[in-house]
């Protein structure tokens, strides 16, 4: 049963990282919006919590680094919307 919760999570981590990749490539998200880092943010992280179940390495490190990428993004986000609100 517990296979089943970390395939579940690790699944619907897939479902937004890919997610938002095609979103990007159909021209349906921008890669400095809110929305396009939650995704990317959101799925690394539930990837990471089925690798804490199903260990690999090169999987481990690439989450590590999509996360950090997608921190970045939000950073970037709303420091340019404080930008904005203050001009």
């Amino acid at each position: 049963m517990i296979d089943i919760l970390f395939d579940v999570i690790g699944m619907s981590g897939t479902g937004l990282v890919v997610g938002a990749f095609f979103m990007l490539q159909l021209g349906k998200a921008n890669p400095e919006s809110l929305t396009y880092n939650v995704m990317n943010l959101s799925g690394a992280i539930l990837l990471l919590i089925s690798l804490c179940y199903n260990f690999n390495l090169a999987s481990f490190v690439i989450e590590i680094f999509w996360i950090a990428a997608s921190l970045i993004g939000l950073y970037k986000y709303f420091k340019a919307k404080q930008s904005t609100a203050t001009a």
